[in-house]
C-alpha cells in the first residue's frame, strides 16, 4: 500500500480504476491525516525546544557560578547504580558426563543431557545430591 501511495506511476494506475468522487474523498482524508501528523510533530518539536531551553538556562547558571558539570555530578552522586545481579545459585547435584568430567547442576532449568540419560537408565535424582 505504501509503495502505491509513494510511487506516482502506481498511484495513477490505481486512480484510473476509481471515480473522481472517490479520489476527492480520499484526498480529503489523506490531507486530514497529513495535517494531524504535522501537528503532532510540531507539538513534539515544541516540547524538545522547551526542554533544550531549560537545559541551556541551567548550563548558563552553572557557568556563571563557576561550577563544572563534573563537579555537579560528583555532588549529586554518580549515575544511578545498575541493578545488582542475583547471586549464583549453589549447585545441588553432582554427576559425571559422557566424557567422565564431573559436572554440577543447581536443579533449576532444564536437566542436563548427561544427567537426564542417567535418570532415564534408572538412577534416582537423590543419588546425585551434594
Amino acid at each position: 500500500m505504501i509503495d502505491i501511495l509513494l510511487n506516482l506511476r502506481s498511484l495513477r494506475a490505481q486512480a484510473r480504476e476509481m471515480s473522481v468522487a472517490d479520489l476527492q474523498e480520499g484526498l480529503q482524508k489523506f490531507t486530514q491525516v497529513v495535517e494531524e501528523r504535522r501537528e503532532e510533530e510540531e507539538a513534539a518539536n515544541a516540547i524538545n525546544k522547551e526542554q533544550e531551553a531549560k537545559l541551556q538556562k541551567y548550563r548558563d547558571m552553572l557557568e556563571a557560578e563557576g561550577i563544572t558539570a563534573e563537579e555537579l555530578v560528583a555532588l549529586l552522586g554518580d549515575a544511578p547504580k545498575a541493578k545488582k545481579k542475583r547471586a549464583a545459585r549453589p549447585a545441588k547435584y553432582k554427576f559425571a558426563d559422557e566424557n567422565g568430567e564431573e559436572k554440577t547442576w543447581t536443579g533449576q532449568g532444564r536437566t542436563p543431557k548427561a544427567l537426564q540419560q542417567l535418570l532415564d537408565n534408572g538412577a534416582q535424582l537423590s543419588e546425585f545430591e551434594i
